[in-house]
Formats: C-alpha cells, structure tokens, sequence
C-alpha cells in the first residue's frame, strides 16, 4: 500500500464527520502503516509478488468494501460513543472465495460504478438493504491486494446517524448482516491473534471473536488499524494466538457481544 490515492476521493466528503470520527478521516492516510505493522515482512513481500503476477497476467480485479460507522451526530471528539457500531456481515458457506467469513459489505467493480465509493454502495445495498441515501462517504483508503482472489480492495469509509434496518437480502451470498457495537470491537476480552496454516508459513493477525462470528483476516486486519489510528484500541493480550479452526470453534458460545448491552 502508498500512501492515500486522492482519485478515489470522489464523492467524499470527509467534512460531514461527526466529531467523534474526524480524528480518524482526519488521520485515515496513517491506517496502511498501522496495516503492515502487523504484517510479518514476508509475508508483506508474498503480496507484492502475487500482486504483481496478478497485475502482468491480468487476472486482478477492482473491488471496494464498505466500512460503515452509525452513531449519534452531536457525540463529542475525543470519546467513543457507547451506542457507535460498524456494519459486518458474514459470507455465504457456499460461496467459492472466502466462505462462511466475515466481511465488509463489497465486492468486484462494475463498469458504470463510477470508482470505488459507487462500487461500495452499491455493493452494500445489494447485500444489506441498507438506504445509501441515508450515507456520507468520508474517505476511501489505499488499495489493498487480497491473494488468493486476486481482488484489489479500496475500503471506503462513510458514516450515517442512522443507516436505518439491514438484513440478509439474498441468502446465497450473506449468511448475516450485523451492525455491531463497536465497543465490541474495542473490549480486549474479544480480540486474540488468529492464524491459518499454509504450507510452511504461518501468519498469525488480529482477530475478533465475537457472539455469531470471528472476525479475522483482511476485514480484522482493517478493524485494528482503524481502532489504533482513531485512538479507541485498549491493550489487548496479543499472545492469545489461535489456529483458525480452533477459534471457529469458540464462535457461538458467548450470549453477546461481551460488553453490556
């Protein structure tokens, strides 16, 4: 990742963010660094390869992710609102790429999406139900290359007071549709380090153990830098280093998000 790509910005309006989330727009050019701190840099140097081998044989594809904050309009700067949440949602099991994970609301781009901010609009309308009336995108960050699918991700980061119901629109694809409490996110009683084994190489990231799913990969990856680059991260015991069917395993046994609801 470079540094922030100003013609993704179409429109953006990082100037509608409420005070509570102007500290991350403000400082969403810092979130690719928080990113890589994670990444291992082999692992950082396996991407750029399969980057590039994607990029001559022609076989990546454009796609945008929807990270979508709801919260109250008025909440001061400087604090976490209790009620603020993030919409997630959790891949189809029968889906070819990433099944059964949680995810952004995104996908693949269309030729008449107009850049990334309509590719994710679009995207999470399709999969959620959500009124895109009712949002205000406020930044979109760097591409980010996803192996194996050979995606290239720009999340775009928007904002409403209230996005109104969500839901799983087609069944196929979504399996849930959740706006989670971002404190969840936050309680360092729901995050670990997950890693799945390939090959030889074991890569451990940030991940989220959470009442109906486990956040982890790309989309956990993203949560934390966002969480260390907006201030709200808490230390959390990042030796809790689990291998990913073990912490699959713990899904569902918790009755809620682990902070009071």
């Amino acid at each position: 990742m470079s540094t922030l790509d100003a013609g993704h910005n179409t429109g953006v309006q990082p100037g509608s963010a409420p005070p509570w989330l102007r500290h991350l727009v403000d400082d969403v050019h810092q979130v690719p660094d928080a990113y890589r701190r994670r990444v291992p840099a082999d692992v950082l140097a396996a991407i750029a390869e399969a980057n590039t081998t994607a990029t001559r044989s022609g076989t990546k594809r454009d796609a945008a992710v929807l990270v979508l904050f709801s919260g109250p309009p008025d909440a001061p700067a400087g604090a976490l609102p209790p009620d603020a949440d993030l919409l997630v949602t959790v891949r189809a099991a029968t889906l070819r790429n990433h099944s059964g994970q949680a995810a952004f609301p995104g996908g693949a781009a269309d030729p008449g999406d107009g850049g990334p901010v309509g590719t994710a609009l679009r995207e999470a309308t399709e999969e959620t139900g959500l009124d895109a009336a009712k949002l205000t995108p406020l930044a979109t960050l760097d591409r980010m290359f996803i192996p194996p699918s050979g995606f290239h991700v720009v999340p775009v980061l928007a904002y409403s007071p209230d996005p109104g119901p969500v839901a799983v629109v087609d069944p196929a694809e979504t399996a849930i549709v959740a706006r989670v409490p971002v404190r969840a996110f936050v309680n360092p009683e729901n995050r670990l380090m997950v890693y799945r084994q390939q090959n030889t190489r074991r890569f451990a990231g940030p991940a989220f153990l959470l009442n109906q799913m486990l956040v982890w990969g790309f989309t956990g990856q993203v949560i934390s830098a966002i969480l260390d680059v907006a201030g709200w991260a808490q230390p959390w015991d990042a030796d809790d280093v689990r291998e990913l069917d073990e912490a699959m395993a713990l899904v569902g046994r918790a009755s809620q998000y682990g902070v009071e609801q």
